[in-house]
């Protein structure tokens, strides 16, 4: 019985192994068209490479403002983590960000509050409106059958307006584009030179990935995602499931909107907050294949090209434009290494070859 078991081990460990490869073996490829796009400018790789570490990860500073340029990265990762697992498309991390930003401002704003009080109820506040603004598509998709991919981009848009109307009109700052400060008081406090955030957006992670693959609920989620008419059959509640997937993940991209606009300066809301953070989520999720804990370390890794891009410019002079193609790069691989390993005729190598070390073992 345990040789007959053995085989199929044998298989999937190396099917696990390419999935761990895929990630790293793309951002190595990308960085390499990278460094020939540099040298086709006339410069030097290894100098711009050495000022883009030096620029992410040269002091304590400088590793600071990576992570704190990562953690919304990870908020957004992980909502479309949470919502992938189970079977459905959030592409409205961006909206449910802003909207999650928006509840916290508004709070704080216009009730008055100060200290830790406009914190923890800003915080909260930013949770559950970014969760409504999840359970919105939800609702449509489970009701009407509605695609969550068109409802939840489309609800970007609102949430973008939305905000826009709150930053020029209910709270503008005299009357210019932009909300009022955000208290002193009611900011994010430091840990070890970090937002406060950064420390949640991390433990957030890990819970996520012990909720989903160590806990009956997240076996449920996973199910779902994988086989809803199967998970149906098994009694499994499908539709409160899904809905449930929709709240749960668009709370987490508002509390990340929430903790941005309470951890960051200029602790405003104005044109161009959250902008690009939901897309680049969804390209962190499937770049770290919904894992939440590698969701984690491909967002610092985006907040390391992020941070560091403005050093390589000025160093070596070329545009920062390179960093978003190394970007760009690094999500066409790792995508395409995901679908190449999926591919029937790879895994029938990875069969061939199981059954290859199934005969030599026997034979030994």
């Amino acid at each position: 019985m345990s040789k007959s078991k053995q085989s199929p081990s044998v298989e999937e460990r190396r099917e696990k192994a390419l999935s761990v490869l895929t990630p790293i073996i793309s951002v190595l490829l990308a960085l390499i068209v990278g460094a020939i796009i540099i040298l086709a400018l006339g410069k030097s790789p290894l100098q711009g490479y050495g000022a883009l570490l030096q620029g992410s990860l040269g002091d304590v500073g400088k590793v600071v403002k990576t992570l704190e340029r990562s953690c919304p990265l990870i908020f957004t990762a992980l909502a479309a983590v949470f919502a992938y697992k189970c079977g459905v498309f959030n592409l409205g991390g961006e909206g449910q960000f802003i909207m999650g930003a928006c509840a916290c401002a508004t709070v704080i704003l216009g009730l008055g509050l100060t200290g830790p009080v406009a914190m923890a109820a800003g915080l909260i506040a930013g949770l559950i409106v970014g969760g409504i603004w999840g359970l919105l598509p939800g609702i449509m998709k489970i009701t009407r059958g509605l695609n969550e991919m068109i409802t939840t981009i489309m609800l970007n848009y609102v949430a973008l307006y939305l905000m826009e109307y709150v930053f020029k009109n209910v709270f503008s700052d005299q009357g210019l584009p932009k909300t009022v400060a955000i208290p002193q008081s009611g900011r994010l406090p430091s840990v070890a030179g970090a937002h406060l955030g950064v420390l949640i957006a991390i433990i957030l992670g890990v819970f996520l990935w012990y909720v989903l693959f160590r806990t009956s609920f997240g076996f449920k989620i996973r199910a779902t995602g994988m086989n809803q008419i199967a998970s149906r059959v098994n009694g499994f509640p499908v539709r409160s499931l899904v809905l449930l997937s929709f709240v749960i993940s668009g709370a987490i991209a508002g509390l990340g909107g929430g903790i941005e606009l309470l951890g960051r300066a200029p602790y405003r809301l104005a044109d161009g907050f959250g902008s690009g953070f939901g897309f680049d989520g969804v390209a962190i999720a499937l770049i770290a294949q919904l894992n939440p804990v590698a969701s984690i370390v491909v967002a610092i890794l985006f907040g390391v090209l992020s941070t560091g891009g403005t050093m390589m410019q000025s160093v070596i002079g070329v545009p920062t434009a390179i960093i978003e193609i190394i970007r760009g790069m690094i999500i066409i691989f790792a995508v395409a290494g995901m679908a190449m390993i999926k591919l029937p005729a790879i895994k029938a190598r990875f069969a061939s070859a199981g059954s290859k070390t199934k005969k030599a073992e026997a034979s030994a």
